[in-house]
């Protein structure tokens, strides 16, 4: 792979890469130019997307000047053609013009894919070394992971400076795949390699740590160029890609849907705070086994378990706390030492604590929404404390069943509006970001002085609305969230949370997005 003639000058290109390129895309040459003025105050490696402009040699005088006036940037160019994912609806030829100039115009590296190569064959890509740039072959493939090996073959003959095999992830084991591909090669080849998806998050993170040269991000939120890239400064901030080594302890939240999900933001701002060399990460898995074959294999030191998984993973584990047994919903997994699988509940301390630094729950007439595995927890909790508590369900008999196994009692919602409470508490998915349902109740139904919503995204839902409307006292689900992720933070690293700078960054991002919409 390495040519005696350019292992200087490759030696010098590779001093200049940064873990994280960012790709640069506008509608126009000017907007291309004024993003990448942007990006390059914070990151100097750049991608230049040419086929996002509908003329893209229009944009390489601009691009000339962007490259004398930022000396220390190092640039990719690329102008992929809509035959294989990209935008750029001219001809082979049209192509190899293109990032031909934009070499001359001062671009050290450009990306051609590995069926415009095939067509060309070694002789057609030759004239890019001649110009001194490197040339990255890139394969891409949108429907899934397959064979790597076999797409790593027919690149490597082309002898290219770096190969780039991205594939798409379809669940979370395909991270594995790509994580043990870049382990084989990364002292065979520059390699860098990236699972796109909602499923390959893992891969853009960790990847770098695995082997790849570099990842892929966008210069925003909304600038993507590939699905489930993420912007460079949540990269850099949230994730911390540039410390992530093979000390580094992986983490994260599962569960299904978990896009909305705001525990890697609160988790990652923990580590950083308390200096724990760990990353937190969103896994997104419609498959428990999926969930448990990732956590084995890379692996995960910590899980936060979300639904619709909080019982079915007790199973699964190699053993779990008195609590969590008893209540038969699991939100936390830790992995020992010894490689067992630990599950414990944490959702109890963040029902039970907000409601004691407000009211004493001996006695207290308390009103449950909803029987899955928060329900749960909220149940044995606030049982344990000495409430008094109700239960109300969709489907009566889970109501039922779950008032037997706690002592509580199961209600019916004609009897609702009938009833005086001391507390509200709703335990279901209703409200959420992306949940087309509302609220359960109506408000005349909100007999209680104070309401409690589990749901913390958004903050302020529908159910909270109606209850201040009432001028009843409310609790966030944000509370919730931040108690029980502040015990799984202790849980896995045996420290103590920095408990204000999670509700600091938790609440700052819910108004934020709540400002957005």
């Amino acid at each position: 792979m390495k040519n005696v003639s350019t292992l200087y000058p490759m030696q010098y290109l590779q001093s200049r890469l940064t873990r994280v390129c960012v790709a640069i895309i506008g509608n126009t040459p000017q907007e291309m130019i004024d993003r990448a003025e942007e990006a390059v105050r914070e990151n100097t490696f750049l991608e230049f997307r040419l086929d996002y402009i509908p003329k893209p040699l229009l944009a390489l005088p601009k691009l000339k000047q962007f490259m004398r006036d930022h000396r220390q940037a190092t640039a990719i160019a690329t102008c992929r053609r809509a035959a294989n994912g990209g935008k750029f609806k001219g001809t082979i030829a049209a192509e190899m013009e293109i990032l031909s100039k934009a070499v001359a115009a001062g671009c050290q590296i450009v990306d051609v894919e590995l069926q415009t190569a095939e067509s060309l064959k070694a002789a057609g890509i030759k004239k890019f070394r001649a110009h001194g740039a490197a040339l990255v072959i890139s394969y891409h493939d949108f429907a899934a992971t397959k064979d790597l090996e076999k797409v790593y073959q027919r690149i490597r003959p082309f002898e290219p400076e770096f190969i780039k095999v991205v594939p798409t992830a379809k669940c979370l084991a395909d991270n594995v795949t790509m994580m043990r591909f870049l382990e084989e090669k990364r002292d065979e080849a520059r390699v860098v390699g990236i699972c796109m998806g909602d499923y390959g998050i893992i891969s853009r993170v960790l990847g770098v740590r695995a082997g790849s040269i570099f990842t892929f991000a966008a210069a925003t939120a909304g600038e993507e160029t590939g699905p489930g890239q993420i912007a460079a400064r949540t990269l850099l901030e949230t994730y911390r890609l540039d410390q992530v080594d093979a000390a580094t302890r992986v983490y994260g939240v599962a569960g299904n849907p978990i896009q909305h999900s705001l525990s890697p933001v609160m988790m990652n701002t923990a580590f950083r705070r308390e200096t724990v060399n760990a990353v937190f990460l969103a896994l997104q898995t419609t498959k428990l086994s999926d969930l448990l074959l990732l956590i084995r294999k890379i692996p995960v030191h910590g899980v936060a378990v979300t639904m619709p998984w909080k019982q079915e993973i007790l199973k699964h584990l190699d053993r779990t706390d008195p609590l969590s047994e008893k209540i038969g919903a699991c939100n936390t997994v830790v992995r020992a030492q010894d490689g067992k699988l630990i599950g414990y509940n944490t959702d109890v301390q963040g029902v039970v604590r907000p409601l004691e630094q407000r009211l004493p729950l001996r006695k207290a007439r308390v009103l449950v929404l909803g029987a899955g595995g928060a329900a749960r927890a909220a149940v044995f909790g606030l049982r344990e404390k000495g409430a008094e508590v109700f239960i109300l369900n969709r489907t009566p008999q889970t109501a039922q069943k779950l008032a037997r196994e706690s002592g509580a009692k199961a209600i019916r919602r004609d009897l609702v509006a009938k009833s005086a409470f001391d507390v509200i508490v709703h335990a279901t998915p209703t409200g959420m970001a992306g949940n087309k349902q509302r609220t359960i109740l109506e408000e005349k139904e909100l007999n209680a002085k104070l309401v409690f919503d589990l749901v913390y995204n958004p903050i302020e839902t529908p159910l909270l609305q109606m209850a201040r409307k009432k001028g009843l006292h409310v609790i966030t689900g944000a509370e919730m969230f931040v108690h029980q992720g502040a015990e799984q933070f202790q849980l896995w690293t045996g420290k103590p949370a920095p408990r204000e700078e999670m509700w600091r960054v938790v609440t700052h991002a819910l108004r934020q997005q709540a400002s957005e919409k």
